[in-house]
């Protein structure tokens, strides 16, 4: 996607991954996203801590993309309870320590949902680092313009007053403005 370096701005995000023993007999375990590392370096399945059976991994390193476009759709994020990064997890298939790609991340809850849309992909919340979110909402501050509302306002011209489209322009009476040629040939047919 091409973008205006001006309006654009971009950060590498660690993606912590957890992993807990499951609740079910059905679900070995159970992969939630725990955290970001804004300005991580890269990863691949790192163990970072240990305590008991959980365990967290530096799964992955994204970038995290600031359009100017999108401010909308990030000061929407930050005026939430808990302004959060969305994670975009799609499973593998693999069974064992990494059983998850890390899509991407986004600050956008509009392109979260675009993602949740298809059901193949996980879109995963975690809470905003307040470093992070001092660097977003810098963003939104240089970037955001307000959109003013303008209401539409109705066309005055009358489109009730011709009958535009009814009927077949080939057929010459006025009382069966529906019917098609063909059947008027075959009505023709059958009285001579």
């Amino acid at each position: 996607m091409f973008s205006n370096p001006k309006t654009h701005r971009s950060l590498p995000l660690g993606i912590v991954m957890r992993r807990t023993p499951g609740v079910t007999r059905w679900v070995a375990q159970h992969w939630t996203a725990s955290a970001v590392l804004p300005g991580a370096g890269p990863a691949d399945w790192r163990e970072l801590r240990r305590d008991g059976a959980a365990v967290e991994y530096h799964a992955a390193t994204v970038t995290l993309d600031l359009h100017g476009a999108d401010t909308e759709a990030y000061l929407h994020g930050l005026q939430a309870q808990t302004p959060c990064i969305y994670v975009v997890l799609r499973d593998t298939g693999r069974a064992g320590d990494c059983p998850l790609d890390v899509v991407l991340a986004t600050a956008s809850p509009f392109e979260a949902q675009d993602y949740t849309d298809s059901g193949e992909e996980i879109v995963e919340k975690v809470p905003m680092p307040p470093a992070l979110h001092a660097w977003v909402a810098d963003f939104v501050d240089a970037f955001h313009v307000e959109e003013t509302f303008v209401k539409r306002r109705r066309d005055r011209a009358r489109t009730d007053l011709t009958e535009d489209g009814i009927g077949d322009a080939r057929i010459s009476q006025v009382a069966d403005v529906y019917a098609s040629p063909a059947r008027q040939k075959r009505q023709k047919a059958r009285l001579q």
